[in-house]
Formats: structure tokens, sequence, C-alpha cells
């Protein structure tokens, strides 16, 4: 014997109302065959109904309705009186009744079916947009990692451009690491060259500029209490990329490393700014 499932407490509302027809019909009628619980509930939708209609207060004929009864009685003719019963209108009142119930179980069955239908509906939407958001996050990922083998990739053609130009130990090679905890993977290469006293510094993934800013690039040279100023540059705003020849503002003899400040337009003489990358 087990407790009727929510989707049999609906079938036996509709069985109780003789709703269901066809194969629901049979397949139900053949459960309540070996279901006790099942048959019990059937039996209280089916006496709901019936009590309903004992529920009806007793009503007595009006005076108005007897009057034009008697005037219908022929005066010379006797006639008997029959006595208005009110057991006569009880099958009737019980249909009624049945039916109100009918009516109102029906009303509830459609929707109770309607909200569950709205609920399965709200979950495979709800579960949907996370499918959707996890594509977006693993797209993102998969983006970031090109990115950065892309970067790489064109680090390293740089520095066999330069070994190809000349020998590669009379210059300084330095690859700059970010500072910035929102763009970690920014970072750039410096190539100096101490003979001609000047340098190509390329960035990658450096965030965009406002108006009233420049990032600003520093040789750090221990013969000098501060870095020496190598001159502003911007990057793409779309890419964050930027090639720019710098020279030294005064001569340097060791670059013990690089560094790039951001600071207000045009440059400072002392940087002032957060440092966002420095190396090596």
């Amino acid at each position: 014997m087990s407790t009727p499932t929510e989707q049999q407490e609906e079938l036996a509302t509709l069985y109780a109302l003789r709703l269901l027809e066809g194969t629901e019909l049979e397949q139900f009628e053949a459960e309540l065959a070996h279901n006790p619980e099942l048959r019990r509930l059937v039996e209280e939708f089916h006496a709901s109904g019936a009590l309903l209609a004992h529920m009806a207060p007793p009503a007595a004929p009006s005076a108005a309705l007897k009057s034009r009864i008697m005037a219908r009685i022929p005066e010379k003719r006797s006639a008997k009186v029959v006595p208005f019963r009110l057991t006569g209108w009880l099958p009737l009142a019980a249909a009624a009744g049945f039916a109100l119930v009918a009516a109102w179980m029906a009303q509830l069955y459609f929707v109770t079916r309607t909200e569950n239908s709205l609920l399965r509906d709200q979950q495979a939407l709800a579960d949907t947009m996370v499918r959707s958001l996890r594509s977006q996050l693993e797209t993102e990922r998969l983006l970031t990692v090109a990115e950065r083998e892309a970067s790489a990739g064109r680090i390293a053609a740089l520095t066999r451009q330069m070994q190809e130009q000349g020998d590669l130990a009379q210059f300084k090679i330095a690859t700059l690491a970010s500072l910035l905890a929102d763009s970690p993977q920014a970072q750039a290469v410096a190539v100096w060259n101490p003979t001609l006293q000047e340098g190509v510094l390329t960035v990658e993934n450096l965030p965009a500029l406002e108006a009233d800013k420049d990032y600003q690039l520093w040789v750090i040279d221990p013969q000098y209490p501060i870095p020496v100023d190598g001159g502003v540059f911007r990057v793409d705003p779309r890419t964050g990329q930027a090639r720019y020849q710098f020279k030294a503002d005064k001569p340097v003899a060791t670059v013990a490393k690089f560094a790039v400040s951001l600071e207000r337009k045009g440059g400072v003489p002392k940087a002032e700014g957060p440092m966002v990358l420095i190396g090596p």
C-alpha cells in the first residue's frame, strides 16, 4: 500500500468528476484495483460532493406560488392539496452540489497544472542561462590564453629580430612585468643599445588612458639618485599595444632596470604616479 502521488491525486479529482477517458481511464482504474489509499481518496472526493448537497437549507414554497396553484383548480371539483415535499428535490440538490464541487475541483486542477508548467518553463530558462554563461566564461578563458600565447610569440620574434641586427651581447634586453591588479597580463620588452644611447619599447595589453594621462618610461642607472627619464607614450585604446623608440635625457652607463609609471599629461621630471610595469 502506498501514499498517492501528486499526479495520482490530480487523476483522482478528474476521475471523481468523470473527466478521465480512454487510456488514462483504463490505467487509473487498474491502479485503483490494487491501491486502497487511492480508492479511499476517490471516495472522499465523491463524499465531498454529496455532503455539499445535504448542506443546502430546506426551502418552503412561497405564498404567491400557492395562490397561483389554487387559482388554477376548478371551484366545483374537489381537490386534494398535495403538500410540498422537500425530499423530492434532494436528488436535484445533490446533483447541483456535486456539479459545484466538480467545477471547483476542475478549476483547481487546471490552475495547478498551469502553475507547474510555468515552473518547468522557468527552470528550463534558468538552465539555459547557466549553460550560456558557462560557455561565455570558457570562451573568454580560451581567448585570454590565446592572447597571452600570441603576445609571447611577438616578444620572441622581436628578440630574434634584434639578434639578427647585431651582436646581442652589446644590447640590454629586459622583460617588464605588470604591477596592475586589474591587468595582470600587461607586459613589455625594452631593448637598449648602449652605443647609440637609444632603445625600443614594445608594450602589450596596457589599459587605455584618459586624455590627461600618459605612460612614462624610466631607465634606472645606479649612477643617478633618481631614474632617468625615457619619455612618454600612449597605447592603442583598442589593443593596449605600443611600439615606442626612446632616448634617455642623460647619458646611461649601466641599465639596472626599466620601469613604466602612470603620470600626468606630458610627463614629469621625477616619478609621481604609480608604477605599472617593471623589470627585469
